[in-house]
C-alpha cells in the first residue's frame, strides 16, 4: 500500500480507538460512589451544619464526607467543607477511580473532558489523601464538583505541601475542619467547552473547634508554581470574605466569629 494512503488510515484508526476508549471510560464511570449508603451509616463525618459557610449560588450539595456550594457559572465549587479526623488519615492501595459528574448537582457538574489537553491538573478541593479510610469516601473525592483547574507546579508543589500539613494538624489536634476553594470572580480564563473557570488564587481555612479553642489558620495562595512556604501566604477569614462575598461562620456567636475572622494564629499551628 502506498505511503500516501497509510497516514490517513492511521489517523482514522487512532480516532476510532480514542472514541471507543472514551466510551469505555464513560461506562466505567457508571461505578458511582455509593454516597447514599455512606449517609446511612452512623457517625458520618459531615461538616456540622452550624459551621457551614453561606452559599452565594444557592446550590449546596451535601455528600457523605464533604459538603459543597456549586457555582454553575464557574463550573466548580465556590467552597468545599469537611471534617478531617485523626483516624481518616490512612495509607491505602485503592485503585484510582475515574472522574465522574456529580449527580446531586442540579445544574450538572462539569464533564471531565473539559480538562483534556487543557494544560491543567484536575485539582481536588477535598483531597483524595484525606479520605483514605474507606474506598467509597475516597471515590467520592473524584466527583467533578470537587475539582478545579490547577497548574501542575502549584498542585504538586505548595498546595500539596499545605494539604500534607493539614493532615499533620488533624493528627496533632485530633481533628480539624477545613474549608477550601478557588477565588471565583469575573474575567477569569476558562478551559473546555463548558468554560470551566481557572482561579487566580486558592484559599484554605483550617479550624480547630475542640476544647472551645476556636483557632484558625487561613491561607490565600496565588495560583502559580511557587518555591517558598505556604506560611508566607497567611491571611484572615475577613480578607477571604471580602474577595468572595461568602460569610464563613454565620451561625457562631458574634463575639467568637468576629475574633476568629480577624486573626490567623500561626503560633498555635506551627
Amino acid at each position: 500500500m502506498k505511503r500516501k494512503y497509510l497516514y490517513p488510515l492511521a489517523i482514522v484508526a487512532i480516532t476510532v480507538a480514542l472514541y471507543f476508549a472514551e466510551k469505555e471510560v464513560d461506562k466505567i464511570a457508571e461505578d458511582y460512589p455509593n454516597t447514599q449508603e455512606m449517609k446511612a451509616k452512623p457517625a458520618s463525618s459531615e461538616f456540622p451544619v452550624s459551621l457551614l459557610p453561606t452559599s452565594t449560588t444557592g446550590q449546596i450539595v451535601t455528600h457523605a464526607y464533604y459538603t459543597l456550594s456549586y457555582a454553575e457559572v464557574h463550573e466548580q465549587a465556590e467552597w468545599v467543607a469537611y471534617e478531617l479526623k485523626k483516624n481518616h488519615i490512612r495509607k491505602n492501595n485503592f485503585e484510582r477511580p475515574y472522574f465522574v459528574q456529580d449527580r446531586d448537582v442540579k445544574t450538572a457538574s462539569a464533564d471531565w473532558r473539559n480538562y483534556k489537553k487543557s494544560g491543567y491538573d484536575r485539582g481536588h478541593l477535598c483531597p483524595a489523601g484525606d479520605r483514605g479510610f474507606d474506598y467509597n469516601a475516597y471515590h467520592e473525592t473524584f466527583l467533578t464538583s470537587n475539582i478545579s483547574p490547577q497548574n501542575h507546579g502549584f498542585n504538586a508543589g505548595i498546595w500539596n505541601s499545605l494539604e500534607q500539613k493539614v493532615r499533620y494538624w488533624a493528627s496533632r489536634h485530633d481533628g480539624v475542619y477545613v474549608i477550601t476553594g478557588g477565588i471565583l470572580e469575573e474575567g477569569l480564563n476558562t478551559i473546555g467547552s463548558e468554560n470551566v473557570s481557572v482561579p487566580r488564587a486558592f484559599y484554605k481555612i483550617v479550624v480547630d473547634f475542640s476544647k472551645e479553642r476556636y483557632k484558625v489558620a487561613v491561607f490565600l495562595i496565588p495560583h502559580k508554581k511557587l518555591d517558598d512556604s505556604f506560611y508566607n501566604y497567611t491571611t484572615t477569614v475577613d480578607a477571604i470574605e471580602a474577595k468572595t462575598g461568602i460569610d464563613f461562620f454565620p451561625d457562631l456567636p458574634d463575639a467568637i466569629e468576629n475574633k476568629m475572622e480577624a486573626e490567623s494564629d500561626l503560633k498555635f499551628w506551627k
